[in-house]
C-alpha cells in the first residue's frame, strides 16, 4: 500500500451500509490492534483502507471493512485511511440510497438474514447489530473451507447459508465444533452455488 495514503478520517463519523457485523470477528480485530505497537498499527492502517462513497452532507460511508472499523471504534482509534469511490453528495437521501442498493453497495439484511427497508441501516458503526453466523463464515475462510472472494458481500452469503443449517443454539455452545460442522456444510456440494466453493472434500470430511 502506498505511503502516500493519508491517515485522517475520524472513525467516529463514518457512517455503515449494512446492518450488522459479527462480533467475534470485531473481537479478533481488537485484540491485534490492542497487542500492535505504533509501527504495527500504522501498517495495519494502510493495510486496510476503508472504501466510502460520499453522500447527503459529505458524509463518508464505508462499503467495505465494517469489522476493521467497529474493532477501530471499540479501541478508542481516532482516525483511519479512506479512499473514495464515487462522490454521491448531490444525491437527495432516498436516491443515495437506491443508488448504493443497485450498486451493491450496500447490504440491509438484518442479524436474521432478513432483508430490512434502507432507511433501517444505522447511522452509526456503535449500533451495528451481532450476526454471529457472519463469524463463522469468517471463521471458514481462514480455515481454508472456502476462498474470499472479490464479490461484494459474499461472507454474507455464506453466514445465510450456514444459518439454515447449524442451529444458533450450538453457535453459542460451541464454537469450535460450530466451526468444524461449518467445514464439512461448506465443502459439500450443496454449497458450489457460493462464492468460494473450494469443492466437495474427497474424504467426505
Amino acid at each position: 500500500m502506498s505511503k502516500d495514503i493519508p491517515i485522517g478520517v475520524a472513525v467516529a463519523d463514518l457512517r455503515p451500509t449494512q446492518m450488522t457485523v459479527g462480533l467475534h470477528e470485531v473481537a479478533a480485530k481488537r485484540r491485534r490492534w490492542r497487542d500492535a505497537d505504533k509501527h504495527d498499527r500504522a501498517i495495519l492502517l494502510r493495510r486496510h483502507v476503508l472504501p466510502a462513497v460520499i453522500g447527503p452532507k459529505g458524509r463518508r460511508y464505508i462499503t467495505d471493512h465494517h469489522h476493521f472499523a467497529r474493532a477501530l471504534l471499540d479501541e478508542g482509534a481516532k482516525h483511519a485511511a479512506v479512499y473514495v469511490l464515487a462522490d454521491l453528495s448531490h444525491l437527495p437521501k432516498q436516491e443515495f440510497w437506491t443508488f448504493l442498493d443497485n450498486s451493491a453497495w450496500c447490504h440491509p439484511y438484518d442479524a436474521a438474514g432478513k432483508r430490512r427497508r434502507l432507511g433501517a441501516i444505522p447511522k452509526h458503526l456503535s449500533d451495528l447489530a451481532d450476526d454471529p453466523y457472519r463469524s463463522l463464515a469468517g471463521a471458514l475462510i481462514r480455515a481454508g473451507g472456502c476462498a474470499k472472494t472479490n464479490r461484494p458481500f459474499a461472507e454474507f452469503l455464506w453466514a445465510d447459508h450456514l444459518r439454515r443449517r447449524i442451529d444458533p443454539v450450538d453457535v453459542r455452545k460451541d464454537w469450535d465444533a460450530a466451526v468444524d460442522r461449518a467445514l464439512r456444510i461448506a465443502r459439500s456440494d450443496e454449497a458450489r452455488c457460493l462464492p468460494g466453493w473450494c469443492g466437495a472434500n474427497p474424504a467426505g470430511l
